[in-house]
């Protein structure tokens, strides 16, 4: 393929699309083989389907939203993405924290990503019943608040088909935490129709 035939293809940016993935131990190929995470099989699919577009995934297991918020400046200065991923915030519910800095956390990296330039995909979470119904229907609508606020695009469940199955523990580490090699292709087919969504044709 020539030169032209890609620019054309790729009309809306000056160069090829970059991904940036800021996320969580749930991507951040925690207790599994390297290149088995989603992340990676994200990178894989996009190496047949879109080949200009390149992926970093700058996830850190145990991180949080104000973890991510510290750190997406100088991840959008380092990478120039022009897609923004942000699986952020169940380690917040984990430890208690306030919902409402969660959200204020997850608003300020959209739109972070947004003044840089970058289309935002939120990957929106749900805690377990233990949680109380109450306490979980408010995490659940804090994520959709956020894509809503910023025009970004959003997953309504990362972990749907996983942790929502009546197999789900076949999905799950020893820890019942962290879902396993098994989950992954799973977590990118959650990712990967929104995702798409706001790639070039």
């Amino acid at each position: 393929m020539g030169a032209c035939t890609v620019a054309a293809a790729w009309p809306a940016f000056a160069a090829a699309p970059v991904i940036l993935v800021v996320g969580d131990s749930l991507s951040a190929e925690y207790g599994l083989k390297r290149g088995t995470g989603w992340v990676s099989l994200l990178q894989q699919r996009l190496a047949d389907e879109k080949p200009q577009v390149r992926v970093v995934n700058a996830s850190i297991s145990g991180d949080t939203t104000s973890g991510g918020r510290s750190r997406i400046g100088a991840l959008l200065a380092q990478h120039r993405p022009t897609h923004v991923i942000i699986e952020l915030g169940a380690n917040d519910a984990l430890r208690g924290l306030p919902l409402t800095m969660t959200e204020t956390n997850l608003s300020a990296m959209a739109q972070a990503a947004r003044d840089a330039g970058a289309r935002v995909l939120l990957a929106g979470m749900r805690l377990p019943p233990n949680y109380g119904r109450d306490y979980g229907e408010r995490f659940m609508e804090l994520y959709q608040r956020v894509a809503a606020r910023h025009d970004a695009g959003l997953v309504p469940f990362f972990l749907a088909g996983v942790a929502d199955v009546a197999e789900a523990p076949r999905y799950f580490q020893a820890d019942r935490i962290h879902p396993n090699e098994q989950a992954q292709p799973r977590l990118l087919a959650n990712v990967w129709p929104e995702l798409n969504k706001l790639l070039p044709k």
